[in-house]
């Protein structure tokens, strides 16, 4: 695996693991795991050029997809339109796993390495709520950079 700062990343409630970053899929793909907590997620964003697609393999997730909402579980996989406005929370009481490709998956190897708070490879386990809001002008001025834009939420 390209040697990344870390290959697991804690990001919005979700822990996310690298199994392969677009380098070593020769600039075809990164396909992450992502175990998320219970009310987590993704906020609203799009990035235009950079396809997305989730399969869930535990637990009940809501998307939104341009303006529409979308209840998947364990076994479903959902396509995200390149550039649409798309959102994703754990709609369950437990914690949910989601595999996602992302093609050419440069920007999200970018973004989650460069945002994420890096954890140790090994790590299996969401870790404890910090009680700290993340630096949100931060986050948004990374995915600035990489061509990803966070959408207001509503209201």
């Amino acid at each position: 695996m390209t040697d990344l700062k870390s290959n697991t990343y804690h990001l919005f409630g979700n822990l996310i693991r690298f199994h392969a970053n677009s380098p070593d899929t020769g600039g075809a793909y990164s396909l992450v795991e992502s175990l998320t907590a219970p009310g987590a997620g993704a906020p609203a964003n799009r990035h235009p050029g950079e396809d997305e697609a989730f399969y869930i393999l535990d637990g009940t997730f809501e998307f939104v997809i341009e303006g529409e909402t979308i209840t998947a579980t364990s076994g479903q996989f959902l396509k995200i339109p390149d550039g649409a406005v798309h959102a994703f929370k754990n709609a369950g009481t437990a914690p949910g796993r989601l595999l996602i490709l992302n093609t050419p998956g440069r920007l999200h190897d970018a973004f989650f390495s460069q945002a994420g708070d890096p954890l140790p490879p090994e790590t299996r386990e969401l870790p404890p709520p910090s009680g700290e809001a993340p630096d949100v002008s931060r986050i948004i001025s990374i995915a600035q950079q990489h061509g990803m834009e966070f959408m207001p939420p509503a209201g």
